[in-house]
C-alpha cells in the first residue's frame, strides 16, 4: 500500500478583538501561563524530592480539574479547557525535549530547562484543537469558546479545513489566528506544472542572491533603512520611567517599528521563494553556516538578510510542489570553480568580484561562476 505523504502548513490573518474579547484573550493568556508554570513546577519538586515526575494524566486532574475547585484557581473555570490542556502538554513536550537533549538523543543545539511563563513575554498564545469547538461563522468571524466571535481579515482563503488554530499576541500587541491545514504534495504538485528548468542560487550581502542565470537580486536591508527610526525610538523608551504607562507607550513603538521591519523581510522572501519555486523545477542553494557568519564583523547584516528564513521557505514550498532542492556543502568550492571549464582556479578575496579564468580565459562572476 503507497505512503501518503502529509504537509501541515500555516496560514496566519491578522485579528480585530474588541474590548471584551481583549479581556477574555487576556484572561486565556494569563491561565495558560500559570497551567504551564504549575507543570513546571511540580516537576521541579519531584526531582528535588527524589521522587517519580507526575504524569500527565496526574498533572491535568491536579493542576486543572481539581485545582478549578478551590479558591485560589477558581478563576481557571473562565477558560477553555481545551486551552489549559494543550499547554500542559507543552510543558510536559518542554520537559521532554530538555531531557532527550542531556541524553543526547535530540538532534539541533541543547536546550536548556523549561522556564516559568511571564505577562512580559514578548509573545502570547493559546491553541484550539477541533476538541474545543471553536469554527468560521458564514460572516467571516473567527468563533472561539468563552471569547466569542473575533474579526478576521481575510489576506486569502484557506485550501483546506483547517485542523487547529493558534491565537497570538505579538509583542507589538497585534492579534494573529495561525491556521494549521494538512496538505497533500501530489495536489499542489499538479496545480505547479513541471518546467524543466534548473538554477543555482548564490546568496550574499552585495545582493541578496545572485542566479546562475546570472540575474542580480539586490538586497533590501530593511534593517539598515529602518535604523535611524528604530534608534529614535529605542532613545524615548531609554527615558522612560520603569513601570510608568509612558513607557508601556515607547515600548510598544520600538516593537512595532521593529515589527515593520520583520513583516517587510518575511514578505519579500516569501515572494522570491514563491518565485524561484514556481519557475524552476531544481534549485541548488549553498548550506550557509549563519550561526558562524553571526559572528564575523558583518553579523548585523547578516541577520538583516534572513538567509535562514529565506532556504526554510525553498525546502518546505519545494516539498509542497514536487521540486526538487539540493544543498550544497559549504566547504565545496563554488567560487573558485569556472561554470564552462571546471577548473578550480584557487581561493579568492572578498573584495574581488569578477575573475578571468586562467585554463578557458572566461570572465566570471565570483558569485555566480
Amino acid at each position: 500500500m503507497p505512503t501518503v505523504i502529509v504537509i501541515q502548513l500555516r496560514y496566519a490573518f491578522r485579528l480585530y478583538p474588541d474590548a471584551g474579547q481583549r479581556i477574555a484573550l487576556a484572561k486565556a493568556f494569563g491561565c495558560a501561563r500559570v497551567v504551564f508554570s504549575d507543570c513546571v513546577r511540580a516537576r521541579e519538586d519531584a526531582r528535588k524530592a527524589g521522587d517519580v515526575f507526575p504524569k500527565a494524566g496526574e498533572l491535568s486532574k491536579k493542576l486543572i480539574t481539581q485545582a478549578r475547585q478551590t479558591v485560589e484557581r477558581s478563576w481557571l473555570g473562565e477558560v477553555s479547557s481545551v486551552v489549559l490542556q494543550q499547554f500542559l502538554r507543552d510543558a510536559e513536550t518542554a520537559c521532554k525535549n530538555f531531557f532527550a537533549s542531556l541524553k543526547g538523543t535530540r538532534k539541533g543545539p541543547g536546550l536548556g530547562p523549561p522556564r516559568f511563563k511571564s505577562r512580559k513575554d514578548n509573545r502570547q498564545a493559546i491553541r484550539f484543537t477541533a476538541n474545543a469547538r471553536w469554527k468560521i461563522t458564514d460572516s467571516g468571524r473567527l468563533d472561539l469558546p468563552k471569547i466569542g466571535a473575533v474579526k478576521v481579515k481575510w489576506s486569502r482563503t484557506l485550501p483546506a479545513a483547517p485542523t487547529s488554530v493558534t491565537v497570538i499576541k505579538d509583542a507589538a500587541g497585534r492579534f494573529f489566528a495561525s491556521f494549521v491545514i494538512d496538505t497533500g504534495p501530489a495536489a499542489d504538485a499538479a496545480a505547479m506544472p513541471d518546467t524543466g528548468q534548473v538554477i543555482g542560487v548564490d546568496l550574499g550581502l552585495a545582493h541578496f542572491a545572485v542566479l546562475s542565470t546570472g540575474e542580480k537580486i539586490g538586497s533590501p536591508r530593511f534593517l539598515r533603512r529602518a535604523e535611524k527610526k528604530l534608534k529614535k525610538a529605542q532613545r524615548g523608551l531609554s527615558r522612560r520611567q520603569k513601570g510608568s504607562r509612558n513607557r508601556e507607550k515607547a515600548r510598544l513603538k520600538v516593537a512595532r517599528a521593529r515589527a515593520r521591519v520583520t513583516d517587510a523581510r518575511h514578505e519579500f522572501h516569501h515572494q522570491l521563494s514563491t518565485r524561484l519555486i514556481s519557475e524552476n523545477q531544481g534549485i541548488a542553494v549553498e548550506d550557509l553556516s549563519v550561526t558562524g557568519l553571526a559572528r564575523t564583523r558583518p553579523a548585523k547584516s547578516v541577520h538583516d538578510a534572513g538567509w535562514s528564513q529565506f532556504v526554510v521557505m525553498l525546502e518546505y514550498k519545494a516539498a509542497r510542489y514536487g521540486r526538487t532542492l539540493v544543498k550544497i556543502g559549504r566547504f565545496e568550492p563554488t567560487s573558485q570553480s569556472c561554470s564552462t571549464c571546471g577548473v578550480v582556479d584557487g581561493p579568492k578575496a572578498l573584495s574581488v568580484r569578477e575573475w578571468t579564468c586562467a585554463a578557458c580565459g572566461c570572465v566570471l562572476n565570483a558569485k555566480g561562476s
